[in-house]
Protein backbone atom coordinates (compact mmCIF):
# COMPACT_ATOMS: atom_id res chain seq x y z
CA UNK A 1 0.00 0.00 0.00
CA UNK A 2 2.01 2.91 -1.22
CA UNK A 3 0.84 6.54 0.35
CA UNK A 4 1.61 9.65 -2.03
CA UNK A 5 0.73 12.11 1.20
CA UNK A 6 3.63 13.75 1.41
CA UNK A 7 3.23 13.82 5.06
CA UNK A 8 3.12 10.62 5.92
CA UNK A 9 6.36 9.96 4.10
CA UNK A 10 8.00 12.80 6.11
CA UNK A 11 6.18 11.11 9.44
CA UNK A 12 7.90 8.29 8.54
CA UNK A 13 11.20 9.48 7.73
CA UNK A 14 11.54 11.71 10.86
CA UNK A 15 10.23 8.04 13.09
CA UNK A 16 13.14 6.13 11.16
CA UNK A 17 15.80 8.74 12.30
CA UNK A 18 14.50 8.67 15.86
CA UNK A 19 15.00 5.35 16.17
CA UNK A 20 18.38 5.00 14.58
CA UNK A 21 19.25 8.15 17.01
CA UNK A 22 17.54 6.16 19.73
CA UNK A 23 20.02 3.37 18.53
CA UNK A 24 22.79 5.31 19.16
CA UNK A 25 22.26 6.32 22.32
CA UNK A 26 21.65 2.89 23.42
CA UNK A 27 24.92 2.12 22.56
CA UNK A 28 26.26 4.67 23.78
CA UNK A 29 25.24 3.93 27.10
CA UNK A 30 25.65 0.23 26.49
CA UNK A 31 29.34 1.72 26.43
CA UNK A 32 29.39 3.80 29.47
CA UNK A 33 28.24 1.43 31.68
CA UNK A 34 30.84 -1.58 30.02
CA UNK A 35 33.66 1.27 31.17
CA UNK A 36 31.99 1.75 34.35
CA UNK A 37 31.52 -1.70 35.25
CA UNK A 38 35.40 -2.48 33.73
CA UNK A 39 36.38 0.30 36.33
CA UNK A 40 34.63 -1.25 39.57
CA UNK A 41 36.04 -4.60 38.68
CA UNK A 42 39.42 -2.73 38.43
CA UNK A 43 39.01 -1.15 42.14
CA UNK A 44 38.08 -4.98 43.69
CA UNK A 45 41.81 -6.03 42.24
CA UNK A 46 40.40 -9.40 41.03
CA UNK A 47 42.53 -11.89 39.18
CA UNK A 48 42.53 -12.04 35.44
CA UNK A 49 41.23 -15.21 33.82
CA UNK A 50 44.57 -15.96 32.13
CA UNK A 51 46.15 -15.62 36.23
CA UNK A 52 44.10 -17.47 37.63
CA UNK A 53 44.60 -20.69 35.06
CA UNK A 54 48.54 -19.92 35.51
CA UNK A 55 48.21 -20.16 39.41
CA UNK A 56 46.16 -23.10 39.08
CA UNK A 57 48.52 -25.30 36.75
CA UNK A 58 50.96 -24.20 39.34
CA UNK A 59 48.66 -26.32 42.30
CA UNK A 60 48.10 -28.88 39.78
CA UNK A 61 52.18 -29.55 39.46
CA UNK A 62 52.74 -28.99 43.11
CA UNK A 63 50.32 -31.62 43.99
CA UNK A 64 52.39 -33.66 41.59
CA UNK A 65 55.26 -33.48 43.51
CA UNK A 66 53.73 -33.69 46.34
CA UNK A 67 52.45 -37.00 45.68
CA UNK A 68 55.89 -38.06 43.98
CA UNK A 69 57.72 -36.97 47.24
CA UNK A 70 54.84 -38.98 49.34
CA UNK A 71 56.09 -41.98 47.65
CA UNK A 72 59.79 -41.71 48.15
CA UNK A 73 58.81 -40.96 51.93
CA UNK A 74 57.41 -44.12 52.05
CA UNK A 75 60.14 -45.95 50.39
CA UNK A 76 62.73 -44.45 52.41
CA UNK A 77 60.66 -44.71 56.01
CA UNK A 78 60.34 -48.77 54.71
CA UNK A 79 64.05 -48.65 53.71
CA UNK A 80 64.90 -47.48 57.47
CA UNK A 81 62.68 -49.81 59.30
CA UNK A 82 64.42 -52.68 57.41
CA UNK A 83 67.77 -51.61 58.47
CA UNK A 84 67.16 -51.02 61.88
CA UNK A 85 66.08 -54.74 62.06
CA UNK A 86 69.29 -55.83 61.09
CA UNK A 87 71.66 -56.05 64.20
CA UNK A 88 74.71 -53.78 64.11
CA UNK A 89 78.30 -54.73 62.95
CA UNK A 90 80.10 -54.34 66.69
CA UNK A 91 82.95 -52.24 65.55
CA UNK A 92 86.24 -52.99 67.17
CA UNK A 93 87.79 -49.86 69.44
CA UNK A 94 91.08 -49.20 67.92
CA UNK A 95 93.65 -48.55 70.27
CA UNK A 96 96.88 -46.48 69.61
CA UNK A 97 99.58 -48.40 71.25
CA UNK A 98 102.36 -45.73 72.77
CA UNK A 99 105.28 -45.40 70.89
CA UNK A 100 107.86 -47.00 72.49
Amino acid sequence: MASNNPIFDDIARVAGGALSAVGGVREEIEAKVKDQFQRWLADMELVTREEFEVVQAMAQKAREQNEVLATRVTALEAALKATAKKPAAVAKPVIDKPAT
